[in-house]
């Protein structure tokens, strides 16, 4: 045990974090035309900028890796300069922030893919999931296989996403290796029955997920990639027979190639830690480098694992939506708001860059009074219009991040009054006092 705390600063390599608390990637779908990052995107990120770490919302390296609609690209010029406003937009606020490589795979439909084409795949198995195209919910299109001449092509999209990423200001980049898309979908028996290089042994099943990474090191440098892997997770209906001996197998690769992180979603993505057993515990003693804990972590838990030394840094999701001011929220002991789920994909300013930081909120309500009504009603509830829920592994969630976590859930009235808030303002107050 030690005495470490989730606010101390961390070097990731020789990039210098001021606290040990990740920002996870949140899909969000708001680009705009041609899957550029908007203008709200630079406000968005650098309101959360105090996080240790950033990792943006998945972004697709080519339109075959795309599969939901509005997500945002890193393939052209257009997009490379859309980024650039957000990097620079955290780095003024001193923060650090990776791009998110992301290449879905099957969790796709032909109306997002190039002519019509399939969504591709290790194997033509159909995903039992559902996306969002033409504003509509549908199942993914059933795809087709990978051609063994057509995987170096895939490759190369990393790679080159990765230099764009660089080049918009990045600090570095995650590959996605999680959550049922192209990667995870090659790893596990679930989804890749092919009898090539490819597939069948474990080795030949982590081929590809290691194959881009040393693309991607070679890019960018084994200190600016990290990646992100989720073992046991269902998400979007992927499947393994043996996830322990073929992560282990995969983590301890990536320890050979010295990248600069693993990001492991221990569980469930969005659900229950426990859903299969599985020895996390083991990834982290084959890997030397940073170890991210990812899913169901509140304050008390994050803390706990830190002092034990089963991990370095924590990864938040869904607390930063409603929360831009998360880490300071969790270091005071602030309430936390809670999100408008009509507004969490698609749509502009409302439920995306218009929540406000504990400090916004504390002067509005020292200045009207515990009846203030304004900015808590605006924060709970920021757009009344309904928006639908993204699918997520067929049910009714998102497809980013979702950490359970302690969020404030008040009543509408209560949201509307500001009573909650305000009480709980004025104990801190107090208390800080005393």
């Amino acid at each position: 045990m030690t005495n470490k705390t989730l606010f101390e600063s961390y070097s990731l390599g020789s990039l210098a974090l001021r606290n040990r608390i990740v920002m996870a990637p949140l899909t969000r779908n708001r680009a705009g035309a041609g899957f550029v990052p908007s203008d709200l995107a630079a406000e968005y990120y650098a309101q959360r900028a105090s996080a240790g770490l950033i990792i943006s919302e998945a972004t697709q390296i080519s339109q075959q890796g795309q599969g939901y609609q509005d997500t945002p690209g890193i393939y052209t010029r257009a997009q490379i300069d859309g980024w650039r406003k957000v990097t620079d937009a955290v780095h003024a606020k001193g923060g650090r922030i990776f791009l998110q490589l992301w290449h879905v795979g099957r969790v796709s439909h032909v109306d997002l893919q190039a002519n019509g084409a399939l969504p591709v795949a290790p194997s033509a198995i159909r995903a039992q999931t559902k996306t969002f195209v033409n504003n509509a919910f549908v199942d993914v299109s059933a795809p087709r296989a990978l051609e063994l001449h057509e995987i170096p092509g895939v490759i190369e999209d990393f790679r080159r996403a990765a230099a764009n990423a660089i080049a918009s200001g990045f600090d570095g980049v995650e590959i996605h290796g999680a959550n049922g898309y192209l990667l995870d979908q090659f790893a596990k028996d679930g989804a890749n029955t092919r009898t090539d290089a490819y597939g069948g042994s474990i080795e030949n099943r982590a081929r590809l997920m290691l194959e881009v990474t040393t693309a991607v090191i070679e890019e960018v440098g084994a200190e600016r990639t990290g990646i992100r892997i989720s073992p046991v997770s269902p998400a979007n209906g992927v499947s393994a027979t043996d996830p322990q001996a073929q992560f282990n197998y995969i983590v301890e690769k990536l320890d050979e190639r010295g990248i600069a992180y693993i990001h492991v979603v221990e569980g469930a993505t969005g659900g229950p830690r426990d859903v299969a057993p599985f020895d996390f515990e083991a990834l982290r003693s084959r890997f030397k480098n940073t170890y991210i804990a990812n899913n169901g972590y509140d304050l008390g838990l994050a803390t706990k694992r830190l002092q034990q030394g089963l991990a370095d840094l924590f990864a938040f999701g869904r607390p930063f939506i409603a929360n831009p001011d998360l880490v300071e929220r969790l270091k005071t002991g602030a309430p936390l708001a809670s999100f408008d789920p009509a507004t969490l994909y698609g749509g502009g300013a409302a439920g995306y860059t218009d929540y406000p930081a504990i400090a916004a909120l504390s002067q509005r309500l020292r200045a009207k009074g515990p009846r203030a009504r304004g900015p808590i009603a605006h924060a709970a509830f920021p757009d009344p219009t309904p928006r639908p829920i993204w699918p997520f592994s067929g049910q009714r969630r998102g497809p980013s991040e979702k950490n359970e976590f302690p969020l404030v859930a008040p009543s509408r009235r209560s949201a509307n009054d500001g009573s909650h808030a305000y009480s709980r303002l004025r104990e801190l107050r107090t208390k800080s006092k005393k």
